[in-house]
């Protein structure tokens, strides 16, 4: 289980408005999310997700053969 360490910041009347979170638990939510991905990597998973929907078998390579 993902344990967040955060800190709030809250307005006058003591509503939530801001988090504050470790660097370290930040860059782990965005590599969780995939938002820390460059364009060529979003590139070649839409491109496999595009192969799997239309069956393209040999588009892929077997874990073994990794």
């Amino acid at each position: 289980m993902l344990n967040i360490h955060k800190e709030y910041i809250v307005d006058d009347n003591g509503n939530p408005t801001k988090v504050i979170l470790p660097l370290a638990d930040f860059r782990l939510i965005e590599e969780m999310l995939g938002l820390d991905l460059d364009e060529e990597a979003i590139s070649d998973l839409k491109a496999a997700k595009s192969d799997r929907e239309k069956d393209k078998e040999a588009a892929f390579i077997e874990l073994d053969d990794i």
